[in-house]
C-alpha cells in the first residue's frame, strides 16, 4: 500500500508547486526546466515501475 501512496504524494506535489520550482531553477541554473521535467519524469515512472514489479 506503501508503495503506491508515496509516488502518488511525490507526483501530487511537483504538480502543486510546478511554478516555483520552475522559477527557482531558472534563477538557479538559467536553463528551462522543460528539458529536466521529461528527465524527472522518466525517472519517476522507472521507480514506480519497479516498485510494481517488485
Amino acid at each position: 500500500m506503501i508503495k503506491f501512496i508515496i509516488p502518488t504524494i511525490i507526483i501530487f506535489l511537483i504538480v502543486l508547486f510546478w511554478e516555483k520550482i520552475n522559477e527557482k531553477i531558472y534563477e538557479k541554473f538559467k536553463i528551462k526546466i522543460n528539458y529536466v521535467a521529461l528527465i524527472g519524469i522518466l525517472i519517476i515512472l522507472g521507480i514506480i515501475g519497479v516498485l510494481l514489479y517488485f
